[in-house]
C-alpha cells in the first residue's frame, strides 16, 4: 500500500461514479488505478469522458472484468456502485482480495445479505462503508451541536423528512430503479435510504421499537416482473415517545428536507441530502413566541441561522470529496472503523421493516 496516497479501483461505470472520480480526485490523499466494466469499450468511454472534464496526472486503466481488477495488486480500496441485487457477491469477493470497499445505497437487498457483507469485511480486517455523502459534511457537526446543546429543539419529540424528485416517463420506462431484478426497494433504497438514515443520525443511532409503512404507488419498466414502490411514507417509533415520519418518491418535484421538533423549538434543513449551489451549508433553528394582548395576536418569529464554509459540490471541501477523503484517511491509518458499518446496517434494518409492513398494508413491524 502507497504510504501517500489510497489507491482507488470502481466497478462499474454507474452515473454517480463520475461524480466520485472528481471526488477521488480532489481528496489530495487518494488516486484513482482503474475502472472495470463488464464491456471494456464502455469503461474506456467512462474514462475518457471523466479524463476530459477532471483529469488525474497518470493513466487510469480501462478493465472489462471485475475479478481482474480485484486481483490487482496496486488498488487498496474499491468503490461499487453495482446495482443493489448484484452487489453483495462483488463485496465479499472484494473483501476477501484484500480490498477496502465503499458501496452505494441501498447496500443489501436485505439486512441478511449487508451481515454476509460485513462479516467478510471484518474477516479480512477490511474498512466497510456506505456512499452517505451527507455523513461527512461539516453540517452535521453543527446539527449535532444544536441538537445536543439543551436549548435549541429541547428534547426531540418529532422528526419529519422527505426526499423527491419528479421523474419523466421515459425514466421509469428504462431506468434501472423501477426493475425488481436491479433495485428491488424502487423510491425506497434509492431515496428513503436518505431519510431513514438522517432519523436515526438525529435519534443518535438508536433504533425505533417499531416501524409502518405504505406503498402509495408502485411501478415497473417494461422488462420487470413485479413493481417496485414508486411512492412510499413510512413512521417510526422511538422508545420514549419520538416519532419520525418520511416521504420519498420518484413522482414528486425536487424535495430534500428535514424538520426536527422538540420541547423548545425546531431545527430544519431544506437540502440535507444534495447541498444547494452554495459556499456554505446551513440549518435553521426556530422558536417562535406567541404574544396575547388583549384584541392582539401575535406570533413573532425568531428564527436563527447557522452555517459552514463548505462548497455545495465539486470541491475540495464538498461532502462527497470529505467521503472519499475520510474513508482514505482510514485505510491509510491502517485503523478498521466499524461504526459505519453498524450505521449501514441499521439502516437496512430499519428499510427491510417498513418495506414489510408496506407489503402487508401497513402494519406495525417490530425491530429487534
Amino acid at each position: 500500500m502507497s504510504e501517500q496516497l489510497c489507491r482507488w479501483g470502481i466497478l462499474g461505470a454507474a452515473t454517480i461514479a463520475r461524480k466520485n472520480w472528481q471526488s477521488i480526485r480532489l481528496a489530495g490523499n487518494a488516486t484513482l488505478v482503474a475502472v472495470a466494466s463488464r464491456d471494456i469499450d464502455r469503461s474506456k468511454a467512462f474514462i475518457d469522458q471523466c479524463q476530459a472534464h477532471v483529469p488525474f496526472p497518470d493513466q487510469v486503466d480501462a478493465m472489462g472484468d471485475y475479478d481482474a481488477l480485484l486481483a490487482r495488486d496496486d488498488i487498496d480500496a474499491v468503490y461499487i456502485p453495482l446495482p443493489t441485487a448484484v452487489r453483495k457477491p462483488w463485496v465479499i469477493k472484494a473483501a476477501r482480495a484484500g480490498k477496502h470497499v465503499m458501496c452505494e445505497k441501498p447496500v443489501g437487498v436485505t439486512a441478511a445479505d449487508v451481515e454476509e457483507m460485513l462479516a467478510a469485511c471484518d474477516m479480512n480486517n477490511v474498512q466497510f462503508m456506505d456512499g452517505v455523502m451527507f455523513m461527512h459534511s461539516k453540517r452535521l457537526e453543527l446539527l449535532r451541536e444544536r441538537l445536543d446543546d439543551g436549548e435549541s429543539v429541547g428534547q426531540i419529540k418529532r422528526i419529519a423528512t422527505q426526499f423527491s424528485f419528479c421523474a419523466p416517463d421515459d425514466w421509469i420506462a428504462e431506468n434501472i430503479r423501477t426493475s425488481s431484478n436491479l433495485e428491488p426497494h424502487g423510491c425506497l433504497g434509492d431515496l428513503g435510504w436518505y431519510t431513514i438514515r438522517i432519523a436515526l443520525v438525529a435519534m443518535k443511532g438508536q433504533l425505533p421499537q417499531r416501524v409502518s409503512g405504505r406503498i402509495l404507488t408502485e411501478k415497473a419498466r417494461g422488462d420487470s416482473p413485479q413493481a417496485v414502490p414508486a411512492e412510499f411514507s413510512g413512521e417510526l417509533f422511538f422508545e420514549g415517545g419520538v416519532s419520525a415520519g418520511f416521504y420519498c418518491s420518484f413522482l414528486t418535484e425536487h424535495q430534500q428536507w428535514v424538520h426536527i421538533s422538540g420541547s423548545k423549538g425546531s431545527l430544519a434543513i431544506r437540502d440535507f441530502v444534495l447541498p444547494c449551489c452554495s459556499a456554505e451549508t446551513s440549518l435553521e433553528v426556530s422558536q417562535p413566541v406567541f404574544d396575547l394582548n388583549g384584541c392582539d395576536f401575535v406570533m413573532e418569529d425568531h428564527s436563527r441561522r447557522y452555517a459552514v464554509p463548505e462548497y455545495s459540490h465539486s470541491h475540495a471541501t464538498s461532502q462527497e470529496t470529505n467521503l472519499f477523503r475520510q474513508f482514505s484517511a482510514l485505510v491509510l491509518s491502517g485503523r478498521i472503523d466499524n461504526s459505519w458499518g453498524k450505521i449501514a446496517l441499521d439502516t437496512q434494518k430499519v428499510l427491510d421493516a417498513c418495506l414489510a409492513s408496506g407489503r402487508d398494508g401497513g402494519t406495525l413491524v417490530e425491530i429487534n
